[in-house]
């Protein structure tokens, strides 16, 4: 397991775990640690030995969001860099990412566990936006994400307020998928990850995955256009027939991994 720029991971059979690790600022994240963020999960996504991916945080935050130093300095002539391809890393890559909220999430850190694609939360963990009490604006795409997840008056609520809400609160807005106590939480995720990683076959999940983002936004009947045509087209691929020959002949599938 190698840290680099706040950012560490590792693979046990199947399931990469990404962790931020800055402890000095919280898990805080600076330009470097976006950057590195966004290049691990693309690194894992091209290693046939991984098909699922959980985040975590170190200590007790996840990510409180980027760190304020970055902010409070004089902005450069040039602006910031805004690593957009970075942050959203997980909303587009081909496995599935599991975000293991672990504590305190606002910010960037909201965004980045907004873009993942299930999200577990340690009980009592804390949620906020933030940005409008910074001074700023729904960043990165969360003004599409956040109605796409809690509907638009829950995410007008904590867009414009910018309060504090729990992992309680997050799972009754649907935010979240399941609390967990804070000790069970990352072995949760693991297993959850690690079943996808046995039972789904990775083309499946990778398509689903452009499924949502493409078809989100299109007439029903188009979706179902879509849908029959990558449907015809699973069939010409192995995992098909090793799915329906995995449960005739009750045993675990043995999926090819999938490359793009």
């Amino acid at each position: 397991m190698t840290l680099e720029d706040g950012v560490r991971y590792s693979v046990d059979s199947g399931v990469a775990t990404v962790t931020f690790d800055r402890p000095d600022r919280n898990n805080a994240m600076n330009l470097a640690m976006e950057r590195r963020y966004g290049e691990v999960l693309r690194a894992l996504e091209a290693d046939p030995n991984v098909r699922a991916i959980v985040v975590t945080g170190a200590g007790k935050a996840f990510c409180p969001g980027a760190d304020l130093d970055v902010l409070a300095g004089d902005i450069p002539e040039g602006g910031i860099d805004f690593q957009v391809e970075h942050v959203q890393a997980a909303a587009f890559i081909g496995k599935p990412v599991i975000a293991a909220i672990n504590g305190g999430c606002a910010g960037l850190g909201f965004i980045i566990a907004c873009t993942s694609d299930v999200r577990f939360a340690a009980a009592g963990a804390k949620f906020t936006t933030a940005f409008v009490r910074r001074g700023l604006i729904a960043e990165y795409g969360i003004a599409q994400l956040l109605p796409d997840l809690v509907g638009r008056g829950r995410a007008m609520d904590v867009l414009l307020s910018g309060r504090t809400f729990t992992a309680e609160d997050a799972l009754a807005y649907g935010l979240v998928q399941e609390v967990y106590a804070p000790q069970d939480l990352l072995a949760a995720a693991q297993a959850y990850a690690a079943e996808l990683a046995a039972y789904s076959a990775p083309r499946s999940m990778a398509v689903m995955k452009r499924q949502i983002l493409d078809e989100a936004a299109i007439p029903l009947a188009e979706a179902g256009d879509r849908s029959a045509e990558l449907m015809a087209e699973s069939f010409k691929h192995p995992e098909s027939k090793e799915g329906v020959m995995s449960w005739l002949e009750r045993r675990p599938p043995e999926f090819p991994p999938y490359r793009r």
